[in-house]
This record gives structure tokens, C-alpha cells and sequence, in this order.
């Protein structure tokens, strides 16, 4: 068989496995903000925690599968690697504790690509770049205030005991207000913060820039509309004046 002709159906399988797998991924990347937050901010029994625990490996293990499918089912394996480094990061979660909500971005990625797809069919490209901000910011602050109470909560003269403080101090950091009430005090939760004080810059530069863009697209409706007016009046007066010349050569002095 050609090579060309393996590459495509590689391919081709590789973007029907992605296919099928993405609403399943979608609904377990929701079932983990639930695993995760729900201890974070309610006292439950020991079973519950333990049920918890089972259900975030259970969908650790689905993750690697989904990878491993993938990966395997890549026409270039290692260019696949290469060119996917989150997801590689996503089954090596397990050992950076840390960084273990980082499977949200999971989530992030499912919610933009849906966004943009829906986005060409139905909205413009300003509504689909708000709902990428949207989505992002979300899980972005969800995500560093989940790192954040992980690093933080068992810190000696750490002030982010709870999740409500880490979650207060992503949204004034996020926003870039900063009240200083709640600061990392640990070198990973200052890394955590140096992260989303990066990200609430970019932020706000592509909202100001998708507002800019949204108010220079409405000003260039309205100037065309303009334009197609002055033409239709010009049309108009020509057709007057050619009538007005021909009544001019009927009707004699």
C-alpha cells in the first residue's frame, strides 16, 4: 500500500477517534471539576472521599486511553507528540500534584474548538471570539484557584486557607486589581500567581482589542450603508436630470 495512501487513512481514523471521543471527554473533564471541588469545599464522610479518589483515577485512566489512541492511531507519532505537549502533560498529571486541576484545560480546549465551530455557523466572529475569553477565563480562574489551594493551604503564614480565599484571590488577581488581602507566601503559589498575572494582562488586551474591533466593524456598517445611499441619490438625480433633459426637448419655447 502507498504510504500517502496509509497517511490518510491514519488520518482519517485519527480524526474519527477524536471525533467520537469528544463528548465523552466533555462530560468527564465536567465530572472532574465536581471530584475535585467538592472536597475542596464541603466537609464529606470518608466513603465519599474515598469514591472521589476512585473516580479521579477512573478518569486519569480514561485520559491516557484517549492519548494512547491517539497516539497510536497518529500517522507521525512523534510529531504528534511534538505538536501536542498539553496532552502529554494531562496523563502526567497524576505525579505533579500540584497541577492536578490542570485537566481542565481539557475542557478549555473541548469548549473553544465547539465555540469556533458554532461560531462560523451561526454567530459572528466577535461573538466567537467573546465566548473563547469567556471560556477561558473561566477555567482559568477555576484552575488557580484550585492550584492555589492545593499549594497553599497547609503553608506555614499562608493566608489562603479555603477555597472561597483562593478563589477571591484568582478573581482580584485575574481582573489585575489586586486588594492584597490573600497572596501566595510559597515559591510554587508565587509561580501560580506570576502564571495569572500574565494570562489577566492577556486577557484584558483581547477583550479591549475585541471591543475595539466590534465598534470599527459596527462604524463600517454604517459606512457603507452611507455609501450605498450617496450612490442610490446619485442614481436618482442622474435619472431626473435625463427626465427633466427630455422634457425640456418636448416641450417647445
Amino acid at each position: 500500500m502507498p504510504r500517502r495512501l496509509q497517511h490518510a487513512r491514519a488520518s482519517d481514523g485519527l480524526a474519527r477517534w477524536e471525533a467520537r471521543a469528544e463528548r465523552p471527554l466533555l462530560v468527564l473533564a465536567l465530572a472532574f471539576l465536581v471530584v475535585v471541588i467538592v472536597p475542596a469545599v464541603a466537609d464529606i464522610p470518608r466513603w465519599a472521599e474515598v469514591v472521589l479518589q476512585v473516580a479521579n483515577v477512573a478518569i486519569w485512566a480514561v485520559f491516557v486511553i484517549d492519548y494512547g489512541a491517539r497516539l497510536y492511531l497518529a500517522p507521525e507519532r512523534w510529531r504528534f507528540v511534538r505538536r501536542h505537549p498539553l496532552d502529554l502533560l494531562l496523563v502526567l498529571v497524576p505525579f505533579l500534584r500540584p497541577l492536578r486541576a490542570a485537566r481542565l484545560l481539557r475542557l478549555l480546549r473541548v469548549s473553544v474548538v465547539a465555540g469556533a465551530l458554532h461560531g462560523r455557523a451561526r454567530r459572528s466572529l466577535h461573538a466567537t471570539v467573546a465566548t473563547y475569553v469567556g471560556a477561558s477565563a473561566g477555567v482559568m480562574l477555576l484552575l488557580s484557584a484550585l492550584a492555589m489551594y492545593d499549594t497553599e493551604r497547609t503553608a506555614k503564614g499562608g493566608n489562603i486557607r479555603t477555597f472561597g480565599d483562593a478563589l477571591w484571590w484568582a478573581a482580584t488577581t485575574v481582573t489585575t486589581v489586586g486588594y492584597g488581602d490573600r497572596y501566595p507566601t510559597t515559591g510554587g503559589g508565587r509561580l501560580i500567581a506570576a502564571t495569572l498575572m500574565l494570562f489577566g494582562i492577556a486577557l484584558l488586551g483581547v477583550i479591549s482589542a475585541t471591543i475595539a474591533a466590534w465598534f470599527v466593524s459596527r462604524l463600517r456598517v454604517v459606512e457603507e450603508s452611507e455609501e450605498r445611499t450617496e450612490a442610490t441619490l446619485a442614481d436618482v438625480l442622474d435619472e431626473l436630470r435625463a427626465l427633466r433633459a427630455r422634457l425640456d426637448e418636448r416641450v417647445p419655447d
